[in-house]
């Protein structure tokens, strides 16, 4: 089964997390990704941990599906050649910082004046514009900028940044989110467009209702913990082996909730007779339902509450989330296969076309210019121009030849 965009091919200059992020999106989505990497290769492919091969997973976990040229970009010729490919390519991504892609002359308006339909996608820190638009980007820096470390935390600990670069695979999703809206206008008018996105935009676009609430109230939100900011109870409780979450979004649940654990005092207790009054008395309310789970273990709450229609579930480490039965049978862990080597597991893509579409088609990540001489091919380039360029050092490809 064809993936959406098969036939789109997308010419990937980005480097460390944001781009490479969009751009295996885009490779997920069935388009053919051809990562341009420097003769020295993406610096991701240089940062820990490695596995036992001592290849990075910090640069498999987001190059599945490319394949990888090599071009000296500091010889003129590599920057004539891919200026040449750009004019032969459907998308062109890049994340330099800002003013690098004019000086490479692989600006849009240099590009669409002799290949009118192709797309620039375009991620940076900060966005044109404003006065920090030439300010590097990186994640943790946007996500305090963006008002998103000042919600996470509480008053003990402070603001505190999320566990994943955020920041950086928002902004990626976001670009990949663009990249299809002008792929689809392009089948329309048969005309490409600069397509832009940042670090800071992309975190500030997910603020929804805490922005709105400073916008249309001028409330500045607090950060609240594991508790939601709104609705109790609603957050992180202890059970007999660890910290699980509940949802008792309505009222309806709440009342289920003392039911189910056995607790009709709470229900006639005036601190808690709606959910203003149990946001007031939020402490007081979790120590009291701690109290009321100490004895029993989080799959046996989970379990319970779920039967009777209290949205709950348990707080998983990594090993636990990537063992888990329903992670394993949804098909959210990829098997990549890799000759003569066991198969790459990665988190995988995890939007699905249909129930018959296979979960899984990636190639594994590439290795540097592992596939220079066949890339160069299918842009058009025959054996004896190919051979020039790797003769000159223009363009790299490792002695055992090319990935098939």
């Amino acid at each position: 089964m064809s993936l959406p965009l098969a036939g789109v091919r997308v010419l990937d200059l980005t480097r460390a997390l944001a781009g490479p992020f969009a751009t295996m999106t885009l490779a997920d989505l069935g388009c053919e990704v051809v990562k341009v990497e420097p003769a020295g290769g993406d610096m991701t492919r240089g940062w820990g941990p490695f596995d036992a091969d001592g290849e990075s997973l910090y640069f498999q976990s987001t190059n599945r599906g490319k394949r990888s040229i090599a071009i000296d970009l500091r010889d003129a010729r590599g920057r004539a050649l891919l200026h040449d490919m750009a004019l032969r390519a459907d998308v062109l991504v890049e994340n330099f910082r800002p003013g690098v892609l004019h000086e490479l002359g692989l600006d849009y308006p240099a590009l669409s004046a002799r290949n009118p339909g192709l797309i620039v996608a375009s991620i940076s820190g900060y966005g044109r514009g404003g006065p920090y638009e030439d300010w590097p980007g990186f994640d943790q820096i946007a996500q305090g900028m963006s008002g998103l470390m000042s919600l996470n935390g509480d008053a003990a600990t402070g603001p505190l940044r999320v566990g994943i670069p955020i920041g950086d695979l928002v902004a990626g999703l976001w670009l990949t989110i663009g990249v299809v809206a002008a792929l689809a206008e392009r089948a329309r008018t048969g005309r490409g467009r600069l397509v832009e996105t940042s670090l800071l935009g992309g975190l500030t676009g997910l603020m929804t209702f805490q922005a709105q609430r400073y916008l249309s109230l001028g409330e500045v939100p607090a950060a609240q913990g594991n508790d939601h900011p709104l609705i109790c109870p609603y957050g992180v409780f202890e059970a007999a082996d660890g910290p699980f979450n509940i949802a008792a979004a309505t009222e309806a649940m709440w009342q289920t909730l003392c039911r189910v654990l056995d607790r009709p005092e709470l229900l006639e207790n005036p601190d808690y007779a709606d959910n203003a009054a149990r946001m007031r008395n939020r402490g007081a309310l979790r120590e009291a339902l701690c109290e009321a789970m100490r004895d029993r273990t989080r799959a046996e709450l989970t379990r319970t509450l779920i039967a009777a229609g209290v949205p709950a579930g348990p707080i998983l480490r990594m090993d636990e989330v990537f063992t888990d039965p329903h992670v394993l049978a949804s098909g959210l862990v990829a098997e990549i296969a890799r000759a003569g080597r066991a198969p790459l597991r990665q988190a995988a893509m995890p939007v699905r076309f249909g129930p018959d579409a296979a979960p899984d088609q990636a190639v594994p990540p590439p290795a540097l210019g592992g596939d220079t001489r066949a890339v160069l091919a299918g842009f058009g380039f025959d054996a004896d121009a190919v051979g020039a360029l790797l003769a000159a050092g223009v363009v790299r490809a490792p002695a055992g030849g090319t990935r098939t």
